[in-house]
């Protein structure tokens, strides 16, 4: 929810980067203290979208590659980047597709959420897929490392709980995911 006044204001505005994905601005800014100071921003010129996909017997697939920004290895559910504009359902199935070869025949909308709203203005959407088919998957060439596991949905949160995947939208995803299981 965004507020009708600012307590920030906005002096001044520079792009010092930018790239097909992201673009960082430096804010020359007043404080809601009233305090001259800057505040650097990421944008991103995408919409994060992930996926959890769950079949009939309980199980669920992550994905695996290392990541360049943390120069390790990290496991998360299935996600990339929605164009804007693009249905964020079509990015969810291409994403799934994409990196697990896997269809669903439903998929649910279950979380929004910032990823680090102090530095970024990222927005993610997790959709629970479910009536799974197995298909082929068509990794891009910044994915050729990566590694496909299939495990039971426990064994994943149980995962999340021991800080075996620290994504972010991963673990949210996760997390409401076997909130939502829970209830059922």
């Amino acid at each position: 929810m965004k507020n009708e006044e600012s307590p920030w204001k906005s002096l001044s505005s520079e792009v010092k980067y930018s790239n097909p994905w992201i673009e960082v601005v430096e804010h020359q800014v007043i404080n809601p203290g009233g305090g001259k100071g800057i505040y650097g921003k990421v944008h991103f010129k995408n919409i994060a979208v992930g996926v959890i996909p769950i079949d009939e017997n309980g199980n669920t697939w992550i994905v695996g590659q290392h990541r360049f920004p943390l120069d390790e290895f990290s496991w998360e559910i299935p996600e990339g980047g929605s164009p804007l504009g693009e249905d964020l359902v079509v990015t969810a199935k291409r994403e799934l597709k994409e990196e697990t070869g896997l269809e669903a025949e439903t998929y649910e909308l279950i979380l929004k959420m910032h990823t680090s709203n102090s530095v970024s203005d990222e927005i993610a959407f997790v959709f629970l897929a479910m009536g799974i088919r197995q298909g082929n998957s068509s990794l891009e060439e910044t994915e050729s490392d990566m590694q496909i596991k299939k495990l039971t949905f426990s064994s994943v949160y149980e995962m999340v709980m021991n800080g075996e995947i620290t994504d972010s939208m991963s673990v949210a995803g996760i997390l409401k995911a076997n909130a939502i299981i829970n209830q059922e």
